[in-house]
């Protein structure tokens, strides 16, 4: 948790000082990584919002994204990663969207994904999008890293673009 906390301060910072918001769209990390920068004071500064998106209910109902209009892209994926990131930052008028979708374990998906393997998106100025594979089956550790991860390339991103 003080790996994350630190992260999400210098995350904060940047945005802050950028005058950039985010929204965030989350799985398998359960919404540790909107937790994480909400626990930041001053986070209303920057953070327009976002949801775990567990579900294909929250899917459609959260993001509006049907799979039926997106031949071949399923969840866990880097190109449902990039979606949902574009389609949150969209939704939310931000200026940077964030996505994370993935298995955290302790089995993997139904799409043949072993545990701990996640998808990590960002939009906006810059986007990236990466696949991470931790090789390990524990739930709440692969949970903890997957928001890591994504925290820290969003604040890669950020300091290239300060």
């Amino acid at each position: 948790m003080e790996k994350l906390s630190s992260i999400a301060q210098d995350v904060s910072e940047l945005l802050i000082k950028q005058g950039e918001t985010i929204a965030i769209s989350e799985s398998s990390s359960g919404g540790l990584i909107s937790a994480a920068l909400l626990a930041v004071p001053g986070a209303s500064r920057y953070f327009l919002g976002g949801g775990v998106v567990y579900t294909a209910v929250a899917r459609e109902q959260l993001l509006g994204i049907n799979f039926d209009d997106y031949p071949g892209i399923r969840s866990s994926s880097e190109p449902y990663a990039e979606l949902a990131a574009a389609t949150i930052k969209d939704r939310l008028g931000a200026d940077w969207g964030l996505a994370e979708t993935g298995a955290a374990g302790p089995s993997g998906n139904r799409y043949g994904d072993a545990a701990g393997h996640t998808c990590i998106a960002v939009n906006g100025r810059y986007n990236r999008v990466f696949t991470l594979e931790t090789n390990s089956d524990s739930r709440e550790e692969n949970m903890w890293q997957f928001a890591s991860e994504t925290l820290t390339l969003f604040k890669k991103l950020l300091s290239e673009a300060n």
